[in-house]
C-alpha cells in the first residue's frame, strides 16, 4: 500500500479520499487553490500544498503545478477523484513519466472511453447493444445527410466529453442545423473538440448504469446497477440502488456483459458503464464513465464494499479480494445531491455563505459534505454542496427515510434543491419507480420549474 497520495480535488470528493486513506493508514496530501484555503478538506488531510488561484484553469486543471506538488511532498499516487483531471489521459500518462501512480484506469482505456464513437464501436464489438447512430460529425451538412439516416426524433452528443455538455434532443428537421451549431459551440469551448455525434432517440427511457471494479490482473466484478433517471439537463439529481423496475434476470445480464466489456478493453479500478432501457427492458449502452462517480455511495451501501479504499488497493497492486459470488445486494440506498442551485429558476447555480448548517442523522443515514457555518460557495466549481445517502431494508422505507432525514437538513445562506427533493419523493411516478430521464421537463410545472 501507498505511504502517501496527493488528492488533486475538492470538496466532499477530497474529504471522501482522505477519510479512505486514513482507514488504510496512508498519508494525504490535499492539492488546494487559493478559494479552498479555508476547507474542511484542507484543514483534515495530514499534509496541504496551494496549486494556483481560484479559477480551475489555473488550479485544479493546471498539470505541472500538481505534479510539482506530488514530487515536493513525497506522495506515491495521485487520487483525482471525479471532474477536473479525472478522466485526462493525458494527466495520466504524465503522472506515468513522473514515477507517480494514477489511481485510476490506463490511459489507454480512458483514451478509447473518452471518444464516445469510439466507445460505441468498442462496446460493441464487446457485446453489448447499442441504438443507431453515427460516426464523428463536424459539419452541418454531415449531420443533416446523418439525421435523414437515422431519422426524428434524435440526439446530438458531444463526441468527447460528458457531464451532459451538448446534448441536445432535436425532434424536428427545421430544427436540425440551429441546434447543430449551438451544441457545436458549447462542446468546442468545453472541450477543445467540436466533433458530434447522432443517435436514435428512446423516448421515456430509464437511465441504468453498472459498476465496474477490475484489477490488474484480468480479474474483475460487477456491483449491482444503479437508476439515475431523474436529471436536468442531463445532470443527474438523485441516485439509487438497486434500480426498480430491473429485473433479476436483467440486472444479471447487464452485468455480465458490462464486466466482460471492461476487461476486453484492458480496464483497472473502478469503472461505469451507462445504459438507457426502454419500457420493454430492451437496453442500451450509451457511455463509459472511468472514474468513481458522484452516486458510489448507493453502491457501497447495498453492497458493503468501500469503492474508495478498492481504487486505492487495485491501484497499489493488490489482486482482487472477493469474487462475484461474494457481491450480494442488500436493501435499498438512495443519494440526493444537494447542491447551492434555484429550481424555480431552472437549477440556476447560487454563491453566498452558509450561515447555518445542521445535517441530518440517525439510522441509515449518510451526508457527505464538505460545508460548515461561514463556508463562502465559490463561484468556480461545481454546485454540489453535499450529498444525502439514506439505506432501508426496501425501497419504500427508503423513500421514507429520505423524508425524514431531508426534513432535517438545515442549510441556510444560498437556496438548494432540498424543496425539490422533497417534493419529489411525494411525486406518484417517482414513488412507483417510473421516472424516465425526461420526466422533470415534462413535469417541471409541478415542481415550480422554470425555465
Amino acid at each position: 500500500m501507498f505511504q502517501k497520495v496527493l488528492i488533486a480535488n475538492r470538496g466532499e470528493i477530497a474529504l471522501r479520499v482522505i477519510r479512505a486513506c486514513r482507514e488504510l493508514g496512508v498519508g494525504t496530501v490535499i492539492a488546494y487553490s487559493e478559494a479552498d484555503q479555508d476547507s474542511l478538506p484542507v484543514r483534515l488531510a495530514d499534509e496541504r500544498i496551494c496549486i494556483g488561484p481560484g479559477p480551475s484553469s489555473k488550479s485544479y486543471l493546471h498539470i505541472p503545478n500538481l505534479i510539482s506538488a506530488a514530487m515536493l511532498t513525497g506522495a506515491e499516487a495521485i487520487h483525482p477523484g471525479y471532474g477536473f483531471l479525472s478522466e485526462n489521459p493525458s494527466f495520466a500518462e504524465i503522472c506515468a513519466d513522473c514515477g507517480i501512480v494514477f489511481i485510476g484506469p490506463p490511459p489507454a482505456a480512458m483514451v478509447q472511453m473518452g471518444d464516445k464513437v469510439q466507445a460505441r464501436d468498442a462496446m460493441m464489438r464487446g457485446g453489448l447493444p447499442m441504438l443507431p447512430g453515427t460516426d464523428v460529425l463536424r459539419s452541418v451538412g454531415e449531420g443533416v445527410a446523418a439525421a435523414a439516416r437515422i431519422g426524428f426524433p434524435l440526439m446530438l452528443k458531444a463526441a468527447a466529453g460528458g457531464g451532459g455538455r451538448g446534448i441536445r434532443l432535436v425532434r424536428r428537421p427545421e430544427e436540425f442545423d440551429h441546434v447543430f451549431t449551438t451544441a457545436q459551440s458549447e462542446v468546442r469551448e468545453a472541450f477543445h473538440d467540436d466533433g458530434l455525434y447522432v443517435e436514435k432517440y428512446l423516448g421515456r427511457a430509464k437511465h441504468v448504469e453498472v459498476q465496474v471494479l477490475c484489477d490488474n490482473y484480468g480479474n474483475g466484478v460487477y456491483l449491482g446497477e444503479r437508476n439515475c433517471s431523474v436529471q436536468r439537463r442531463h445532470q443527474k439529481l438523485i441516485e439509487e440502488s438497486p434500480s426498480p423496475g430491473v429485473p433479476e434476470a436483467l440486472r444479471r445480464e447487464m452485468g455480465q456483459r458490462g464486466i466482460a466489456a471492461a476487461l476486453a478493453i484492458g480496464y483497472r479500478g473502478v469503472g461505469t458503464l451507462e445504459f438507457l432501457v426502454d419500457e420493454d427492458n430492451n437496453y442500451y449502452f450509451m457511455e463509459m464513465n472511468t472514474r468513481l462517480q458522484v452516486e458510489h455511495p448507493v453502491t457501497e451501501w447495498v453492497t458493503s464494499i468501500d469503492l474508495v479504499q478498492a481504487q486505492l488497493r487495485v491501484a497499489a497492486g493488490e489482486p482482487l479480494w472477493f469474487s462475484q459470488d461474494d457481491v450480494v445486494l442488500r436493501g435499498h440506498s438512495i443519494e440526493f445531491r444537494i447542491t447551492a442551485e434555484d429550481p424555480s429558476y431552472d437549477f440556476r447555480p447560487q454563491t453566498g455563505t452558509i450561515e447555518k448548517y445542521l445535517p441530518p442523522s440517525g439510522p441509515g443515514t449518510r451526508v457527505d459534505s464538505h460545508l460548515f457555518v461561514g463556508y463562502d460557495v465559490p463561484p468556480h466549481y461545481d454546485s454540489l454542496l453535499s450529498k444525502l445517502i439514506v439505506w432501508a431494508p426496501s425501497r419504500l422505507e427508503a423513500i421514507a427515510r429520505g423524508k425524514r432525514a431531508l426534513g432535517e437538513y438545515e442549510i441556510e445562506g444560498v437556496p438548494t434543491t432540498i424543496p425539490f427533493h422533497l417534493k419529489l419523493l411525494e411525486h406518484d411516478t417517482f414513488v412507483r419507480g417510473e421516472a424516465y430521464t425526461n420526466f422533470l421537463a415534462d413535469h417541471g410545472e409541478e415542481f415550480g420549474i422554470k425555465g
